[in-house]
């Protein structure tokens, strides 16, 4: 019976000038993914997407770290946020006074998770916070829990700003009042 409905819609849409083509799966399961990225944008003058394999072609650095939620000892490897913000173009150093600092930073998650930064707080002209993008702990890539990207604030007292599955950095100017 059903060959005898497809062949009647066959003709139908033969009239019509149609034709009847076999099913193919969804667009999205014929292409690859992506490899997962980390956009800075917002007031910069060269926005960035950037992937793992972009991370690794940079300037490293290691931090080992008390994580007091499961009170172990980590060893993160990434990129400084600082680096990552001179690359797009942000005022660092001398560059980083009068209005410049009144300017933020927004780290955002997958999950929808954010967090603000000053950027002075990331200047290491100012303060040596080395908050990182760390693509690895303990040697490893980042679990699918944890990244591909983590952003880490070494020296905070408690890892509120720490973001999971780090997907944007956004700076903004604040507005003049």
């Amino acid at each position: 019976m059903h060959r005898n409905i497809r062949a009647c819609v066959a003709v139908l849409l033969a009239a019509v000038g149609a034709q009847v083509l076999p099913s193919a799966p969804p667009a999205q399961a014929q292409t690859a993914p992506t490899a997962a990225e980390l956009r800075i944008n917002g007031a910069v003058s060269t926005p960035l997407v950037l992937t793992v394999s972009d991370l690794k072609k940079m300037p490293r650095k290691t931090i080992s770290v008390m994580n007091p939620h499961n009170k172990k000892t980590e060893m993160y490897e990434g990129v400084l946020l600082e680096e990552l913000l001179r690359r797009a173009g942000v005022a660092q150093g001398e560059q980083l006074r009068g209005a410049s600092m009144a300017t933020y930073v927004i780290a955002g998650a997958e999950d929808g998770y954010r967090v603000v930064f000053s950027l002075a707080e990331l200047d290491s002209g100012i303060l040596e916070s080395e908050v990182m993008v760390a693509d690895t702990m303990d040697g490893a890539p980042l679990g699918a829990k944890e990244g591909p990207f983590r952003l880490v604030a070494p020296h905070e007292k408690r890892p509120a700003r720490w973001v999971r599955m780090l997907k944007s950095i956004t700076v903004v100017r604040a507005e003049a009042q």
